[in-house]
């Protein structure tokens, strides 16, 4: 049997089939991948804050990834922040393209589809994005080959606590083993998810090294608020006593003081008393620590989500609110292009490779979320084109509106029945002529009854107008009244070709290609028959001025 092609990673490490069934980065107690973290931020100062994130920038990030953890857990607001931006990409629901055209190419994009749908998807995505603030993040991939074939069993989060970076570029990830020694990572074994905040070293690419001086200084301003809010949060108690007290007294009016705050109540000699001195004027100085802490949360918002709307009361209005969500957007469609590329990379290519050997294309994970398109547009735009004969599926109208095809037996929705009234030709002789009927007899003038232009001077002075007026202005009023519902019926078929188009480009192909079936025929119907009523009205007024 001929030994299968050696594969390698990204990195160039070859891929050991028999070691990718088992786990090798879980956490040991008590050895060197410990899931119990330290906790550097008790006590946290600026010198200390910055000694930390220098460690990391020099190649040691422990104890800057334990205080990005601390920070999400004691953070309320950064916890908010950053977890609404994974949950905004972790929900969203991904597609598989196929590589290519071939059969093939469909079995493998198939085959994936079928993993993705998992209920614990999710979960290990949101893990996944723990990139986002950390800067990075390692995934450890479980194989299995229950059935003969491989497939990701599942995709467990490991602590990057336990990886490191080689020296000589701090880029290339290496994995801490059970002897304390770093080694190159196992091939096709993890998802090395680096997604950088800015441009630099991975270490020192995440959210969290914003989020900590943020957290910092505002920690500052939530000791002196609880101080100042202690101090002044209650009335300043005084005891008086007379010239003649005792120790012993002196000592019985200070416990009384002092249990007051405590125990609401205390007994004291009568020759003594006790007063209660307000505060006065403290709001100034508790507003200021409430500004400063609301205006730190606000920076991290802008750091984490790009605005503050969606996490303040206070907005610039729908206008604003709007701007806001679409800024927001486009920090969660840059996230699922990012995640998308690195699922690509480290889980679909070498799932692919394992299971069919190298491709020259590979299937194509895809998240985003579907484009809003207005239906009542693309309706009013189909809808005359299938009248002129534009053949539709009807499964790609149904795809697009959400509808099932029918089976036999359902009730079926069909076009309510309509009537198609013809339009009535006047009578000659009636007080209503319309420009049809000045057409349809037109030598009524020659003959002395009522032709084209006494009746429209009938209908002139039926309507309140002057006999003097010029039979070409009730010419013209007839003409536009007549040609408008065919007028706006074409306009109508050019709007819905400009509400369906997405550019001035695409409307300019919509409007050449459907110019040719855009009937005219009863527009120039009402035209030629004016012309000839006009004709025919001058031939009359000639005539009757030469009689």
């Amino acid at each position: 049997m001929a030994n299968k092609p050696k594969l390698l990673d990204r990195f160039g490490n070859p891929v050991q089939r028999m070691q990718l069934t088992q786990e090798v980065a879980a956490p040991t107690i008590g050895g060197v991948r410990s899931p119990i973290s330290g906790y550097p931020a008790d006590g946290l100062n600026p010198l200390r804050l910055a000694a930390i994130l220098r460690e990391a920038d020099l190649g040691d990030p422990l104890r800057y990834l334990e205080l990005a953890e601390t920070i999400e857990e004691r953070d309320p607001h950064y916890l908010g922040v950053i977890g609404t931006r994974k949950r905004s990409v972790s929900q969203i629901e991904i597609t598989v393209k196929p590589g290519g055209e071939s059969p093939a190419d469909e079995n493998m994009a198939e085959m994936v589809r079928n993993w993705l749908d998992r209920d614990e998807l999710a979960d290990e995505i949101f893990d996944i994005l723990d990139a986002l603030g950390k800067g990075y993040s390692f995934t450890e991939i479980i194989w299995e080959r229950s059935e003969g074939q491989w497939m990701p069993s599942r995709l467990e989060w490991r602590d990057p606590r336990w990886f490191r970076f080689e020296r000589h570029n701090l880029a290339t990830p290496l994995l801490i083993d059970e002897n304390g020694q770093e080694r190159p990572l196992d091939g096709f074994k993890f998802i090395f998810a680096a997604m950088k905040a800015k441009s630099g070293l991975v270490a020192r690419s995440g959210l969290a090294r914003v989020a900590s001086w943020g957290w910092m200084f505002k920690a500052y301003t939530q000791r002196d608020w609880a101080i100042f809010t202690q101090t002044y949060g209650q009335p300043l108690r005084v005891g008086k006593f007379g010239a003649g007290a005792s120790e012993a007294d002196r000592d019985t009016l200070f416990r009384a003081v002092s249990n007051i705050a405590g125990d609401c109540a205390a007994i004291i000699p009568e020759s003594m008393t006790i007063d209660f001195i307000e505060g006065g004027n403290i709001g100034a100085a508790h507003q200021l620590y409430l500004e400063r802490s609301d205006w730190l949360d606000k920076q991290i918002s802008k750091a984490v989500l790009g605005q503050t709307a969606t996490t303040d009361a206070v907005t610039g209005g729908l206008g604003s609110g709007k701007e806001h969500r679409e800024v927001q957007e486009d920090i969660e469609r840059a996230d699922c292009i990012k995640l998308a590329a690195i699922l690509n990379r480290d889980l679909i290519r070498p799932w692919v490779q394992l299971e069919y050997g190298p491709q020259k294309v590979y299937p194509r994970l895809v998240i985003a979320r579907p484009d809003e398109e207005d239906l009542a547009a693309f309706s009013t735009a189909l809808a005359p084109l299938v009248e002129r004969g534009l053949r539709v599926r009807q499964s790609e109208i149904r795809a697009k509106f959400g509808l099932s095809a029918p089976d036999d037996g359902d009730e079926i929705l069909g076009p309510s029945p309509q009537s198609d009234p013809k339009p009535q030709v006047a009578p000659p002789g009636t007080g209503d002529i319309s420009l049809q009927s000045a057409v349809k007899y037109p030598f009524n003038t020659l003959s002395g009854r009522a032709g084209p232009l006494t009746a429209l001077a009938a209908e002139g002075a039926s309507a309140g107008r002057s006999a003097s007026e010029a039979p070409e202005e009730l010419l013209s009023d007839r003409l536009a009244k007549e040609a408008a519902p065919h007028m706006e019926a074409m306009l109508g078929q050019i709007e819905a070709m400009m509400g369906a188009a997405r550019s001035i480009e695409e409307f300019r192909e919509m409007l050449l290609a459907g110019f040719p079936d855009l009937d005219a025929d009863d527009l120039v119907q009402v035209m030629a028959q004016a012309l000839t009523a006009a004709d025919l009205g001058g031939r009359a007024a000639v005539e009757q001025e030469s009689g």
